[in-house]
């Protein structure tokens, strides 16, 4: 693991090279767009004429993601933080307290990190840094949803102790 890369809290400013970051990896990782970014217009799903789903970029999604990132990082119940290192932001995670069920949960929105600099613990520490900061917060109870075909991160967070849960349907 690199000593030299800073686990920090994001800032407003970051937003456009979150947004890069991003917009990059959903581009060509389609497997990455879940429900949580269909929901919120970054991403699309087109039923197929054989009954499959495919998944891409909204048109508009980095605009709608902006609009996302620009709320998380201004609100008191998320927190956004940056892996940086020599002063290029290389990943970041979002982590939210949601209020709708019997008592407030955590919500992993969104690990990331870098194509070239994967594999070398970053993205576990950003997720551990948004585990401690639930538990700075007194949530116990975390969660986080995934593409249905993101193998790779289900792994990463199987192999940290995350079981999965659910199926997510939608009508169409």
């Amino acid at each position: 693991m690199n000593t030299d890369i800073k686990i920090i809290p994001a800032q407003p400013t970051d937003k456009e090279t979150l947004a890069d970051i991003f917009m990059r990896h959903i581009e060509a990782n389609r497997e990455y767009i879940s429900h949580g970014e269909i929901q919120m217009g970054v991403g699309v799903a087109v039923k197929m004429d054989d009954g499959s789903v495919r998944v891409r970029p909204a048109d508009n999604g980095r605009q709608m993601w902006i609009k996302y990132i620009t709320e998380k990082l201004n609100s008191s119940e998320a927190a956004v933080y940056k892996a940086v290192v020599n002063d290029e932001i290389i990943g970041f995670c979002i982590a939210d307290i949601e209020e709708d069920g019997a008592d407030p949960f955590g919500m992993v929105c969104d690990v990331l990190v870098k194509e070239g600099v994967r594999g070398g613990g970053i993205g576990g520490r950003l997720l551990q840094t948004a585990i401690d900061w639930f538990k700075s917060k007194g949530i116990s109870e975390i969660y986080l949803e995934s593409g249905k075909n993101n193998h790779d991160a289900h792994r990463f967070f199987e192999k940290r102790g995350f079981v999965k849960m659910s199926e997510i349907f939608r009508l169409s």
